[in-house]
């Protein structure tokens, strides 16, 4: 059999457990890294180096070198942004536009140092915490560009599986227009020409199974490594969850703080379908409410889901969720806690972006390779690990290239040997 080439050296194929971690070659430890990132498990990590890189390593080899990365990846993102072994690298200029987004996610972890196998307390499902960080440009206009919501916004099949509900049986769908009433269909609106939204330019991630306060530091020593803190506009975007907006206050303050449209556009068809009966007094009541907020109108919708309220009354403290009460009276508070965030016609004018689609797109990516009812981490270490080098991956500055490049040590990644004792005389 011949030998297949790794960065220049050759090494004959081997049918056992494969190499050794000492004996991994820069080149061969990169395609290893970033095989773990983009594929499901360890096993076809394995299969996939095997078939396609001619290689032949053991998924023990490979959880190693992922763990040695993942910890030298974590160490860089906690070093000083003012210092060279910070992971981000510092750009020339500051960005036109530094939009900051985050989000939680899930992963599945299993109890440290115990073994193969799954051993969990409860189902072992935890937090993690997610960030993208986008250097883009904008487009500044005098007037809101889109004053009418896109029409995804009024397609009663979209809306629920937004909102995860039932869908709305409309026979012909209308359309919210002026004064709140349903006019027009989806085929006559006139669409919108052109694209105000702003354009990605350069996305960095960060992951992390550590809490808020310290995922929050995270975040600032990557901004402020990529000159965020200068840009010509800085935007925050995050749903309504309070950490997001504790993150903000404590390291985002000179952003403008924007909450995604998503969020109270599901709550507003879930408030919508409470106090209507039939289905097309709901929709087109979503409509109104949902076209005030893209305008806007947020105190105008507040006032009448408080009418609503007074007519149905309070919800007593032991009622269910799916009470219309409780459901008008949730609605109401969200929408309250986060008016200052939902000045939209004002974020549109200003070229700035009104959903977090760039971070829900990035939590899609990163559960590919670490969510999954048959995937268990270590806790929290194997998860830490996996998280830094799929973050790595994500990146579109070439990080991760960049730091098995410039790994410290010897070309080679060794492990540190133990030191034996003979006869009372150490042997190293």
């Amino acid at each position: 059999m011949s030998a297949p080439a790794v960065a220049g050296l050759f090494f004959p194929m081997r049918e056992a457990l494969g190499f050794d971690a000492r004996e991994l070659t820069p080149g061969l430890g990169e395609r290893i890294v970033y095989t773990a990132a983009e594929t499901r498990s360890l096993l076809r990590g394995k299969l996939v180096l095997e078939k396609i890189g001619g290689v032949m390593v053991s998924t023990n080899t490979i959880e190693r070198v992922v763990g040695d990365v993942g910890a030298e990846l974590a160490a860089r993102r906690d070093a000083d942004p003012k210092t060279a072994e910070a992971l981000a690298q510092r750009p020339e200029s500051p960005p036109e536009l530094a939009v900051v987004e985050c989000d939680g996610g899930r992963i599945r972890t299993r109890e440290p140092n115990q073994g193969p196998g799954v051993h969990l307390s409860g189902e072992g499902w935890r937090e993690t915490k997610n960030a993208c960080l986008i250097r883009g440009t904008r487009q500044m206009f005098d007037d809101d560009p889109q004053p009418e919501p896109p029409a995804c916004f009024c397609d009663p099949q979209h809306v629920a599986q937004i909102a995860e509900t039932e869908a709305l049986s409309v026979a012909s769908p209308p359309a919210a227009s002026e004064g709140g009433q349903a006019e027009q269909s989806r085929e006559t609106q006139v669409p919108f020409e052109g694209d105000w939204r702003p354009k990605r330019f350069v996305r960095t991630v960060v992951s992390s199974m550590q809490c808020s306060r310290d995922f929050g530091r995270q975040m600032a020593r990557e901004a402020k490594r990529r000159r965020f803190f200068e840009a010509s506009a800085r935007a925050f975007l995050g749903d309504g969850l309070p950490w997001n907006w504790t993150l903000w206050k404590d390291h985002f303050r000179d952003f403008t703080p924007i909450l995604d449209f998503i969020h109270p556009l599901s709550y507003l068809f879930l408030a919508a379908k409470a106090v209507h009966a039939l289905a097309n007094d709901a929709w087109s009541q979503y409509l109104a409410w949902m076209r005030g907020c893209w305008q806007g109108e947020v105190g105008q919708v507040i006032e009448e889901l408080q009418a609503w309220q007074e007519k149905l009354g309070l919800p007593p403290s032991d009622t269910l969720d799916t009470d219309p009460r409780k459901i008008v009276a949730t609605t109401i508070g969200y929408l309250e806690h986060n008016r200052s965030r939902m000045n939209y016609p004002e974020y549109r004018r200003q070229g700035l972006p009104i959903t977090t689609a760039w971070m829900e797109s990035l939590v899609k990516e990163i559960n590919y390779r670490v969510k999954g009812t048959e995937m268990f981490w270590n806790n929290p270490q194997g998860a830490e690990a996996i998280l830094q080098v799929r973050a790595a991956a994500l990146s579109d500055d070439d990080r991760l290239s960049r730091h098995m490049r410039q790994r410290p040590g010897q070309p080679f990644l060794r492990r540190p040997k133990r030191c034996l004792t003979l006869g009372g005389t150490p042997t190293c």
